[in-house]
């Protein structure tokens, strides 16, 4: 029986096609929004948080602005008034519903912030309403708990939003990852000999770096949720600072990379380290590069690194869907979950 997870990780070309058809013109908009914006505030949980982390590294990296997370309880539970000026909060929740979230949108917004909403609950949801700019993604429903399209279409928002801040990339790459994906669906690479892997296993350490962070802190919270994996996700200059610790026999690591960009030599070379230390190291991208060097390897899209991530956490999703099954987990309905979460 195919599970509600995978069917709407087949979804993804089409909402992504639908999604930068939707908001690619409005990246001007994003532009006069923004005028004197000297920094970025992201505001998210959960897999918004993790997309937020790849638009805190494309606004940095290619748009020359300094981007930090919000932290909720500032609002929501201390109740401080910040000065805002000058600042653009993005807030971020894919049903639009999360009350912390909307929330704090709202402070933003009475502390001077220019405000912009990202999310699939439509111009009608509660964020886009308290948002001066809603980025309404176009990814249709999402039944199965585990968030697939809704991210994907999340960082595709997020590049409109980077382009209309005057990041200095090409538009038309965007153009090219509806393809990219169709063809990581069809053709993952080695998921099978990963999955069987992974099997069995208490635990896994997950590890990128730079624009690809986002997709290695993705990749850790699916497979904590939908298989019960102790999953670390870390940055790879984190997990060398000591963590790289627990990595052995009995806890593999996935690592994470674009085909190209300045984080891939690294991430090589950590692979080649947890293959010295006697565990696996699986790889997620990386080209032929990572490949070479891995236990396994899960394909990566041939895209510029800025887009990478939009792609990249296909495999992925393939990887967490297929271990589910593998381990008896229904991957549409974790225990303990619901689609959306409400926080203090």
């Amino acid at each position: 029986m195919t599970t509600r997870m995978r069917s709407e990780i087949a979804e993804q070309p089409a909402a992504l096609r639908a999604t930068l058809d939707a908001l690619l013109p409005r990246a001007a908009e994003v532009g006069r929004l923004a005028g004197q914006t000297r920094r970025l505030l992201f505001i998210a949980r959960g897999t918004s948080d993790n997309a937020a982390v790849y638009g805190r590294y494309l606004v940095e990296a290619h748009a020359g602005l300094l981007a930090t997370p919000a932290a909720p309880s500032i609002a929501t539970t201390y109740r401080r008034r910040l000065d805002l000026d000058g600042v653009l909060a993005v807030a971020l929740s894919q049903s639009g519903r999360t009350e912390e979230i909307v929330e704090t949108l709202a402070w933003a917004r009475d502390c001077g912030a220019r405000t912009v909403a990202i999310t699939n609950g439509g111009e009608e949801s509660p964020l886009a309403q308290v948002a001066d700019l809603a980025l309404c993604t176009l990814a249709g429903e999402e039944k199965a708990v585990p968030a697939t399209k809704t991210y994907t279409t999340q960082l595709a928002a997020l590049a409109v939003l980077g382009l209309g801040l005057g990041a200095e990339v090409e538009a038309a790459d965007l153009l090219r990852v509806p393809d990219a994906v169709e063809r990581l669906i069809a053709e993952p690479g080695d998921l099978d000999e990963i999955v069987e892997g992974l099997a069995g296993k208490p635990g896994v350490v997950v590890s990128g770096r730079g624009l690809v962070f986002s997709t290695a802190l993705e990749l850790a919270l699916k497979l904590k949720e939908a298989c019960y994996l102790h999953a670390m996700g870390l940055s790879y200059a984190d997990l060398l600072h000591g963590p790289i610790a627990v990595v052995d026999e009995e806890t593999p690591a996935l690592v994470v990379a674009a085909d190209r960009g300045p984080t891939l030599a690294g991430t090589v070379a950590l692979a080649e380290r947890v293959i010295g230390a006697g565990a696996s190291a699986f790889a997620v991208g990386g080209g032929s590069a990572l490949a070479e060097v891995s236990t396994a390897a899960l394909n990566g899209p041939d895209l510029p690194e800025w887009v990478t991530p939009l792609a990249l956490i296909v495999p992925g999703q393939l990887l967490t869907e297929a271990l589910a099954r593998r381990l008896g987990i229904d991957p549409d309905a974790p225990r303990g979950l619901n689609k959306v979460t409400q926080t203090d």
